[in-house]
């Protein structure tokens, strides 16, 4: 199949990866829902919310300090560093839902976090806002105005960083390929970016090991991992 769109590939201008948990899991980080998600005993829609970190603070910031840990000692993947040798060769942008970081360390330098960073920590209250990668010896951990710290992630039911979206919209409105690694884009309003590519007559590829509702709407419906899959791809363009 791609050969077919193998000369519109080698002309591709502006390509935007829109990236989620799949992409990640290769990398040893388990997702919520699969059956290797952190917590099973625990409702991942309930712990990662506003209400549930001030009914329990102590609680979230347990499963969090988990997450943190896992996610520090994960490695970029073979599909995180194909990203990073197309962007050699062609503006790339990367849209992201996961909040690990592994494109940057991977190398990638256009990322947008639409869900935030588990590394960055801010304050409920005041401007305070750092990375912070050590572990903390008493959680809650406390800010220096005394209120409690926050992972910097966008918690269900809370909006997305507007100036993030805002150019999330904005690179996928300009682009004229996009490629979706690792997400079926059921989380709104992420599964929205395709359909701005779309409108500016991009090509759209889908990278993921089952079918997702959004296979319909693809240009191209790959059945594989990322780390399998996008070192193969990026030799097209």
């Amino acid at each position: 199949m791609l050969e077919q769109i193998s000369d519109k590939l080698k002309q591709a201008e502006k390509i935007i990866f829109v990236t989620g948990a799949g992409i990640s899991q290769e990398s040893g980080i388990p997702t919520f829902r699969g059956k290797d998600g952190l917590w099973r005993k625990y409702d991942p829609m309930k712990l990662a919310t506003i209400d549930a970190f001030y009914e329990d603070p102590k609680l979230v910031w347990e499963w969090y300090e988990e997450r943190r840990k896992n996610i520090l000692a994960a490695k970029p993947n073979l599909g995180h560093l194909a990203i990073v040798q197309l962007e050699k060769k062609k503006p790339v942008h990367v849209l992201t839902q996961n909040i690990d970081g592994l494109h940057q360390r991977a190398g990638s330098k256009n990322v947008y976090e639409l869900h935030g960073s588990i590394i960055t920590i801010k304050c409920t209250v005041c401007g305070f806002k750092d990375k912070i990668s050590t572990s903390f010896s008493k959680l809650p951990p406390l800010c220096k105005c005394g209120n409690i710290l926050r992972p910097d992630v966008v918690w269900f039911g809370e909006s997305l960083p507007q100036d993030v979206w805002q150019a999330a919209i904005s690179q996928a409105s300009s682009c004229d390929t996009m490629i979706i690694v690792g997400t079926s884009l059921a989380v709104s309003p992420a599964n929205l970016l395709p359909i701005y590519a779309k409108q500016n007559g991009a090509i759209l590829i889908e990278i993921n090991p089952e079918e997702t509702p959004m296979s319909g709407t693809m240009d191209i419906s790959i059945r594989s991992s990322a780390a399998k899959a996008l070192p193969e791809l990026v030799t097209v363009f």
